[in-house]
């Protein structure tokens, strides 16, 4: 039987909007191409959510990849906020399955940086039972050890519990521990698939 729900954040209860904030920015689509390709598309964006290098040794980091840009990767990242942006079904989900009883959590790869900067967009973090974001632990999905964290300081049973994740990596990291994973494309698929596993969504 599933008695908790455990939410990504990105793409699933906010909308990880990399792309259109740096449009907002005032980048042109091929200074917004050559940012990503120097940033959030790269695997350095790991090293953003891990939560172990700081600011500036990113910052030199990602100005490695292409030192031509490094003013523009400075005013792209030097405030996030709209990066994250919140979607409104998010708490009136998350309370509808508390009020069937369900335990709620999140478990997401986020930044610090981001998470100071795009507050506005959590607001649904209240209405949890608790969660785990990535750089407070030092982990990032999909480790294994993140999701066991969740499960430990929870005292959550893995076949008790289902992930909600956009990534398929990810859920295939909770079904290897034994927790029920789903791939998020839409909150109407995601409710159709937790009532095949039982759940009054």
């Amino acid at each position: 039987m599933i008695c908790n729900i455990i939410f990504d954040i990105g793409n699933v209860l906010t909308d990880f909007r990399w792309k259109a904030f740096l449009a907002d920015k005032g980048f042109n689509e091929e200074m917004t191409d050559r940012i990503a390709k120097a940033s959030v598309l790269t695997p350095l964006w790991n090293e953003v959510d891990r939560g172990v290098w700081d600011t500036e040794e990113l910052m030199q980091a990602f100005i490695k990849m292409d030192p031509e840009i490094a003013s523009e990767l400075r005013m792209a990242y030097d405030n996030v906020k709209g990066i994250v942006t919140k979607r409104d079904y998010a708490i009136p989900w998350i309370q509808r399955l508390k009020s069937h009883g369900y335990k709620v959590y999140y478990l997401s790869n986020f930044s610090g940086k981001v998470y100071e900067d795009c507050l506005d967009a959590l607001d649904f973090m209240p209405f949890t039972d608790g969660g785990i974001l990535s750089y407070r632990e030092k982990l990032i999905k999909p480790d294994a050890e993140i999701y066991r964290l969740l499960l430990s300081r929870y005292s959550l049973k893995a076949e008790e519990s289902v992930f909600i994740d956009d990534t398929a990596g990810n859920v295939d990291a909770a079904r290897a521990v034994g927790i029920h994973g789903i791939r998020f494309e839409s909150r109407e698929q995601v409710d159709a698939e937790l009532k095949l596993l039982g759940v009054n969504a």
